[in-house]
């Protein structure tokens, strides 16, 4: 389902001004940037006001481990850009992931989760919850049988990641959440990729909207957060686990992230237009033997795209031709050509960093996961920023030379 343009026009306006509440005092501050609220703790002028403090749901002036006024008013912000009733801040994006699981499984319980996902979020899946006595069944997420086939009796959760890192691949939003809602199971999406200017699964009953805001939400490169977004009973449990697991967020990355956030709409227009024109540039090159990204007509999920996505978003991945050998050595030679795209990972700021996948993620999985990923020897991840996109394909026009 794609949003129109009068729609988008809204979105720009949300980032500057969907912070504020009116019905708050910090709404009448004449500044225009948001106070940084550094205080670790917070007076109370009375016993049973201290109380009130102490026992509320989530109170931003209690105790900073507990919440923060920066904060709540940049979770407030990213709650109405993912059309949710409440968001909670965590110190990473692994940190909103992690303490997110943790908040709804216990031993014994099952959970149905995709077998593309970003290595972080694997780890957590393959290592740990398995450890903690979690049964983890992995799916093919382009297979909604795949899901529905994986659930038991005592599968509480549905984890999912679209487009998936970093082969692009796509989930049918609409129909997990539909299959998910009959069996009484929760829905979680890792929205990274698309950003919500992209794609919002709550518009397709996905319960739960998690992000590395790291990325694009922060989109300069210079701070580290995570972000989990649905209804305020479910994210209320969240946060009392995160008090547990000291996952908060501090004042001046809830600052940093609120400006990266008024300019999301247009860096994400820009760097998925990028990515687009990279993408039709590189599946014309005779080196590239196939180029991942939804937009394309080629990808085998374009239909999909269309009826779930904006745009194919900043991401896409390429792999190199010739055997395993002869690619692995041309995609490494490529990424160490580069001269205006950055060798960095992460993705969404402003500079365009590349990296060769297998390199990063053969730390973390075996040759069995990477292969289960659809993470090839040969497969280099590009994402895009905000340069001039002819420079970019001229940068890696003379990189391919190489």
């Amino acid at each position: 389902m794609s949003r129109s343009d009068s729609l988008l026009s809204d979105i720009q306006s949300l980032v500057i001004h969907g912070d504020l509440d009116w019905n708050h005092p910090e709404s009448n501050d004449t500044a225009l940037a948001p106070a940084i609220h550094t205080a670790s703790t917070y007076g109370a002028r009375s016993s049973a006001e201290f109380a009130d403090m102490a026992n509320a749901p989530r109170h931003p002036r209690y105790y900073a481990r507990y919440g923060n006024p920066t904060q709540e008013r940049c979770e407030r912000l990213i709650a109405r850009l993912e059309n949710a009733e409440s968001a909670l801040l965590c110190a990473s994006g692994m940190g909103a992931m992690s303490t997110s699981l943790l908040s709804l499984v216990k031993a014994g319980d099952h959970i149905v989760a995709q077998s593309a996902h970003y290595m972080g979020t694997a780890q957590l899946l393959n290592d740990l919850l398995p450890n903690l006595g979690v049964e983890v069944t992995l799916v093919d997420q382009r297979d909604d049988a795949a899901f529905y086939g994986a659930a038991r009796p005592n599968t509480r959760l549905i984890v999912v990641e679209t487009p998936s890192n970093p082969t692009l691949a796509l989930t049918d939003l609409a129909a997990v959440a539909r299959f998910a809602r009959e069996r009484g199971i929760l829905t979680l999406a890792d929205n990274t990729f698309a950003s919500p200017i992209n794609q919002r699964p709550r518009d397709f009953g996905i319960d739960l909207v998690l992000h590395s805001a790291t990325k694009y939400l922060g989109g300069h490169s210079d701070l580290i957060a995570g972000v989990v977004c649905g209804d305020e009973a479910v994210v209320e449990k969240i946060w009392k686990r995160s008090l547990a697991l000291g996952t908060n967020v501090s004042p001046f990355t809830s600052f940093l992230l609120l400006r990266g956030l008024r300019t999301l709409p247009l860096r994400v227009a820009r760097q998925s237009e990028s990515a687009l024109a990279l993408a039709r540039f590189l599946e014309g090159h005779p080196a590239i033997a196939r180029v991942h990204y939804p937009e394309l007509e080629s990808h085998p999920q374009h239909a999909l795209f269309k009826r779930q996505m904006q745009h194919g978003g900043g991401v896409l991945s390429i792999e190199f031709a010739g055997d395993d050998d002869k690619g692995y050595a041309a995609a490494k030679k490529f990424v160490a050509s580069l001269r205006l795209a950055r060798h960095a990972v992460s993705l969404g700021g402003v500079e365009t960093l590349v990296v060769h996948a297998a390199s990063m993620w053969e730390a973390s999985l075996t040759p069995a996961q990477m292969k289960a990923a659809g993470i090839s020897p040969t497969l280099v991840r590009i994402a895009a920023g905000l340069e001039n996109a002819a420079d970019l394909q001229a940068d890696m026009t003379a990189a391919l030379a190489a």
